[in-house]
């Protein structure tokens, strides 16, 4: 763990610190990690090491690339439902990799959605301004241009078309100019912007697919969801961290030590507990009462409150041990069911 300035910048610490963090290990390994790490000086810090991370898509060569791959060129993931990818060989940074566009189908519909919305709003917007500049009198016809193209700067996915302008004499006596244009959907970008919905891309410089399958960079970067999950779990309001006061740098970094090794016990006791019920081919019931194979240690605990050991005419007593209660006992770690019956 290292605990940094909350003014670092992680684009310019995320390729030192997987460099420090590769020091530490003896065993192979693959550095997940997203966009933040996808910078050509992260990329040269990281050429020994073995990698997988998100591409920003404000470099133009992949924004280029996930509007014009086709459809019809992307396969489908096996084991990965409901995502589809195409794969090329890029340089970028000096650094020869591996990206893999993939198209979620769920995020595509959001974001065709999206795509939607704005073009409602861009047309509903773009028709009232047309509507007060055709309204307008201009003393030079080059004045009206300029409007016309001030209008037609701030548009993403639409154009004007059909520009004129049109001379007449007002009262009095002066020669004025009014524009009028129609508006209509700029297709080429509206088309681009469809095609590329959903995607995003990942990179890593695994050349070989043997090493490395493209279904498995996918899985992969994935599984660095968990880790953030923990996280997560780590800043749960139940556990006061936010609302703990420390003076120096050093006590917080004992706090994040703390919390770490917390995150790290909790992780172990959820992990084995999801491998007994898988070993033992059973489940248990979640919060919305349906069954899984993988419930949180969170909810196996909320699952035991309400458990009271007492003494009744000297004998030992448990209360609201029920028999699914009972039975989720059976999977949990030794040291938990130790604690569950002593306490």
């Amino acid at each position: 763990m290292r605990g940094g300035s909350g003014n670092e910048s992680d684009k310019a610490m995320f390729g030192k610190i997987l460099v420090e963090y590769s020091q530490q290990v003896d065993f192979e390994s693959i550095m997940i990690a997203d966009s933040a790490l996808y910078s050509a000086n992260n990329l040269i810090l990281i050429k020994d090491l073995k990698w997988i991370s998100r591409v920003l898509l404000s470099i133009k060569k992949a924004k280029d690339l996930v509007k014009e791959v086709e459809s019809e060129d992307l396969k489908d993931v096996s084991g990965s439902q409901g995502y589809r990818y195409s794969e090329s060989k890029v340089t970028y940074g000096g650094i020869e990799q591996r990206w893999m566009i993939v198209e979620s189908e769920e995020r595509k519909r959001a974001d065709l959605k999206k795509i939607i919305n704005r073009l409602e709003k861009e047309a509903e917007k773009t028709g009232k301004e047309i509507n007060k500049i055709v309204n307008l009198e201009f003393e030079q016809s080059s004045l009206a241009l300029t409007k016309i193209r001030e209008i037609q700067s701030k548009l993403k996915y639409h154009q004007l078309i059909e520009i004129e302008t049109s001379s007449q004499t007002n009262k009095k006596g002066q020669e004025i100019w009014t524009v009028t244009c129609g508006l209509e959907e700029n297709k080429e970008i509206v088309d681009a912007s469809k095609n590329s919905a959903g995607r995003f891309i990942l990179a890593t410089n695994i050349l070989s697919e043997t090493e490395l399958a493209s279904t498995e960079i996918l899985v992969a970067y994935k599984k660095q969801q968990s880790c953030e999950r923990g996280f997560r779990f780590l800043k749960d309001p139940l556990f006061f961290a936010d609302s703990l006061f420390v003076k120096n740098p050093e006590r917080i970094e004992t706090m994040m030590m703390l919390m770490g090794l917390s995150l790290l016990v909790y992780t172990i006791g959820q992990r084995e507990i999801r491998n007994n019920l898988q070993a033992g081919k059973s489940s248990v019931k979640n919060q919305v009462n349906k069954l899984t194979e993988r419930p949180t240690l969170r909810w196996i605990f909320q699952c035991f409150q309400g458990i009271h050991c007492f003494k009744l005419e000297g004998l030992e007593r448990i209360s609201n041990l029920s028999e699914e209660r009972y039975q989720i006992l059976g999977f949990l770690p030794v040291a938990c069911q130790r604690y569950y019956l002593v306490n």
